[in-house]
């Protein structure tokens, strides 16, 4: 088993950071990681994380060096950087691992296989750790950057069956992780009884992200069953983690 999966299965709870290349220059690496680091150590002691990891990835990033981009970050943040694609051009082997996406909440066709197919043919010799995990866009209050360029209708939150069914799937088609999620910037994030009633349908971890602002909200989801958490708007908007 890859280190990257291993310690998000063995580890209670995990978190990552969520960052866009396009909107996080290199010049800013250093106030961007202090943010982290602190929210790193506050959700140590306070809600008992154990693994942290910092996702890359943007609808579009156009006019970004990924490798470059990446690798100035090795050079800052030492934990292991997973490449979260919103194309099969944002691929780099100076990642540590990528989530191989497929965005089973919607019917599109070119985000269930046909990216996939593409990326599939640059990552034939890859030494990256590729991770299989099943997408779903949830309703998060406002229309999400995945909305736009999928052209897919996110899962309402009213629909718990459905959102049951589609993780299910996704899990019986072999993906190793199921990812809830309600979009950058969401009004709304995944609700904890929704995360509890796929949590309990699942045997692989779950992932949710999208418009968690506060320790109280994150608190919520861990309990509620989530195993991996992503931070990402709250992190460029540098959230007073503390005071909410």
């Amino acid at each position: 088993m890859r280190s990257i999966i291993k310690n998000i299965k063995t580890s209670q709870r995990s978190m990552a950071f969520l960052l866009d290349p396009e909107k996080t220059a290199v010049a800013h690496f250093i106030e961007t990681f202090e943010r982290i680091n602190e929210l790193c150590q506050l959700v140590q002691r306070e809600l008992y994380v154990e693994k942290f990891f910092l996702f890359v990835g943007g609808s579009t990033m156009q006019d970004v060096d990924l490798n470059e981009w990446i690798t100035a970050a090795k050079e800052i943040i030492k934990i292991p950087i997973v490449i979260f694609p919103g194309s099969h051009h944002q691929l780099s082997e100076s990642a540590h691992g990528l989530l191989f996406l497929n965005l089973i909440s919607g019917d599109n066709p070119d985000y269930l296989i046909g990216q996939q197919r593409h990326a599939a043919a640059l990552l034939k010799t890859s030494n990256l750790e590729i991770i299989p995990t099943g997408y779903l866009l949830i309703d998060g209050g406002r229309e999400s950057a995945v909305q736009r360029v999928s052209q897919t209708v996110p899962l309402s939150q009213e629909d718990i069956e459905t959102i049951i069914n589609t993780a299910f799937a996704g899990e019986l088609m072999g993906n190793q992780l199921i990812y809830l999620e309600a979009g950058s910037g969401a009004i709304n994030p995944v609700q904890p009884e929704i995360i509890t009633a796929v949590k309990d349908q699942l045997h692989i971890p779950l992932i949710i992200g999208g418009g968690l602002r506060s320790l109280q909200q994150l608190k919520d989801s861990y309990q509620a069953g989530a195993d991996l958490l992503v931070v990402g708007t709250a992190i460029e908007e540098n959230v007073n983690w503390n005071n909410t």
